[in-house]
């Protein structure tokens, strides 16, 4: 195993950054759940990580939104496994695909206006159906 987790082709984490504890899972596995601790508690201190730029750090904790504390630390919980080295590589794969979505800045919108051709359009419909609903208005009586 490598001693770093490879984000992207250009950042990757060193594990030293990432804090792995095993505590005991709840959920299916009989009296082996309460014998052993196979659920695995990750913590990353995203605010003081020197591996990250500001922006990553600022979009990273905002996209990990509860899971993340008032002092940047990012919290991942890793259950759904009955194996410690499952739920550790399931928290470490978690991590980095979160970290992986906070590398990418959304552009700018750019406002644009609505084409002339197309304001016409929109007009000629509206006027098109206005008409038909007018016909609707003029029925003859029987009288």
């Amino acid at each position: 195993m490598t001693d770093r987790i490879q984000i992207t082709s250009t950042l990757s984490i060193p594990l030293s950054e990432v804090e792995l504890n095993f505590v005991r899972s709840s959920g299916p596995g009989g009296q082996n759940v309460n014998k052993v601790a196979t659920a695995v508690q990750l913590r990353f201190d995203a605010a003081a990580s020197p591996s990250l730029s500001e922006g990553t750090r600022t979009r990273l904790i905002a996209l990990a939104g509860s899971r993340a504390t008032k002092d940047g630390i990012i919290i991942l919980t890793a259950d759904r496994h009955r194996t410690q080295p499952l739920n550790r590589e399931d928290a470490l794969t978690r991590l980095s695909e979160l970290i992986r979505t906070a590398t990418h800045v959304q552009r700018k919108r750019r406002p644009t206006k609505p084409t002339l051709a197309s304001k016409r359009r929109r007009m000629d419909t509206k006027t098109r159906r206005g008409a038909i609903k007018a016909l609707r208005g003029n029925k003859p009586r029987l009288d």
